[in-house]
């Protein structure tokens, strides 16, 4: 971006164009978007670290660099305005992140707000839930480790029931999980929570059908998209959800401490505030999201992230992340002792993947991959999951994952 596009976009988002300071940041070189080496061209956009190969963006995808000047721009004019900046544009600001945030996953403005990451996002609803002694709630045994918990809390606080079930692994179609989470459901059932994507395997749910078939039973749904968006596209409002939270700092790349949660609209009053707003007695959405001071420049760095994603295009981005899964998955899918515990169907998965060898803990291989390969992975062992989820993405290679197909066949014997 030249420096007069720069300023206007401060411009946009309230910022004046008059820093008051003198150092300088590294120039990004313009990408080249209808080259036939775009890929190689959006590696290059990323400072990648020699020490190994990263397969591990599901916990956090860092920034490429263009998005990462602009974020040391904001942190370095919120610093210059200090209390003015807070004091006067601030929630502006953050206003027109949430729009463009919404206009992405397809919602209105006013059903988002953000939030630091999912694990708040979620906590908000399942905190705030009308509970009643004797409910009962409905999530998997393939949930997220912090969500189980705070379910698990709120059943020491509130006498709610916890139900959990088993994700089938490779299901042979979508009504075959949608029957798995019928068959949970009871007259005493009031909210459920479905993964967009099971964090551990990749397994990518048919949301929609599983949000339908709760709505026919007076169930509500509460949908865990923490690596959801900016790794696929979909569109809110034809998921028929009634509540959503994803963490942006993962596909989307905006720095750590972002997230969002997605109420449906008109259901945002039902539920208490975690911490009191000012006014107690303030209606909508906002009145669940008060957390005090907090990281303007976050705030201000989404709309640049979404820039880079939307340069990029969010189809081509998801049919690329889709590509280079499958480009290693089928390569060892059906190699003597490898065991990949994400479906084989592509609609079901995107650009993550988990692999075990039969005759190795996950853990021993992660470690193996580092030490012998120099790649770096995360070991899943548990609800029933046993392997490395592997997680690549638009920055990573053929070459790379070439590398990884060769580590696998090597240390399940099948070099």
């Amino acid at each position: 971006m030249n420096k007069r596009s720069f300023l206007k976009s401060l411009a946009f988002l309230g910022i004046s164009g008059s820093f008051g300071f003198k150092e300088k940041v590294s120039q990004v070189p313009g990408i080249d978007f209808s080259a036939d080496n775009f890929w190689e061209q959006i590696r290059a956009a990323y400072k990648l670290k020699p020490d190994y190969i990263n397969l591990e963006n599901g916990y956090y995808c860092f920034l490429p660099q263009e998005t990462l000047e602009k974020y040391i721009e904001h942190l370095r004019e919120v610093n210059y305005q200090g209390s003015h900046y807070m004091r006067t544009v601030q929630w502006d600001n953050k206003a027109k992140s949430v729009a463009m945030l919404a206009e992405l996953v397809g919602a209105k403005a006013e059903e988002v707000i953000l939030t630091r990451n999912t694990t708040e996002s979620l906590d908000l609803v399942i905190s705030g839930y009308p509970w009643e002694s004797g409910d009962e709630a409905i999530m998997s045994n393939q949930d997220y480790g912090s969500m189980l918990s705070m379910f698990d809390l709120a059943g020491r606080r509130h006498g709610i029931s916890v139900k959990r079930i088993d994700i089938p692994m490779h299901p042979a179609n979508d009504e075959e999980i949608v029957a798995v989470y019928e068959s949970a459901i009871t007259p005493k059932t009031k909210l459920m929570m479905v993964p967009d994507i099971v964090n551990i395997t990749g397994h990518i749910l048919p949301v929609r059908k599983i949000c339908d078939m709760a709505h026919s039973h007076g169930v509500e749904v509460m949908v865990d998209g923490a690596h959801a968006v900016g790794q696929f596209t979909f569109n809110m409002e034809e998921l028929h959800c009634d509540y959503y939270g994803s963490s942006l700092h993962k596909w989307l790349s905006v720095p750590l401490g972002a997230g969002m949660l997605y109420i449906k609209d008109g259901k945002a009053s039902k539920l208490q505030p975690l911490l009191a707003p000012f006014n107690l007695d303030e209606e909508g959405l906002h009145r669940l999201n008060h957390t005090g001071t907090h990281a303007v420049s976050t705030d201000l760095a989404v709309i640049n992230a979404i820039e880079f994603q939307q340069k990029i295009g969010s189809q081509r981005k998801e049919d690329r992340l889709r590509y280079i899964q499958r480009y290693w998955s089928d390569q060892v899918r059906d190699l003597p002792n490898v065991v990949i515990n994400t479906p084989l169907d592509p609609k079901r998965s995107c650009a993550i993947a988990n692999v075990g060898i039969s005759t190795m803990k996950p853990a021993e291989l992660a470690k193996r991959l580092l030490d012998e390969y120099q790649i770096f992975t995360v070991a899943i062992d548990g609800a029933g999951v046993k392997g490395c989820r592997i997680s690549p993405n638009v920055y990573t290679s053929e070459a790379d994952m070439d590398a990884f197909v060769t580590a696998i066949k090597q240390l399940s014997g099948n070099a």
